[in-house]
């Protein structure tokens, strides 16, 4: 059996199809750009900017630590952060001098208390 061979692609079917693709990303795209997709969205009696704001933990170059600018000891950094929910974002700011295991002493105290969103606040090298 001969095969013969393409010598033309008809392409018109592509682009017909391309063009119906491009025609749906366009029309959904002003939707969500312009908001016009009408959403009402539940009230609620507290903000959750109020709900999640950030958290402190400051570690100055002697060990001494402070919880949200007030003084705290490694003991009584539990007591002082029992009301807070457990998704509020922890920011932990170290001295670079500071020796290691006060450093890994305060961590594992956040980690027992179960925060799932600590972070180290660090400098660029510029």
């Amino acid at each position: 059996m001969d095969e013969k061979e393409i010598s033309v692609i008809n392409i018109i079917p592509f682009v017909d199809i391309m063009l119906v693709l491009l025609t749906i990303v366009l029309t959904t795209s002003t939707f969500i750009a312009r908001g016009t997709i009408p959403i009402e969205l539940p009230r609620a009696s507290i903000q959750e900017s109020e709900i999640l704001r950030t958290r402190t933990i400051e570690i100055n170059s002697q060990g001494r630590l402070f919880f949200n600018g007030n003084e705290a000891t490694l003991e009584d950094l539990p007591r002082q952060m029992e009301g807070v929910d457990r998704e509020t974002p922890i920011l932990i700011k170290a001295d670079r001098d500071l020796t290691i295991q006060i450093f890994v002493d305060v961590m594992d105290s956040v980690k027992k208390m179960e925060f799932r969103r600590v972070s180290l606040q660090t400098e660029s090298k510029n």
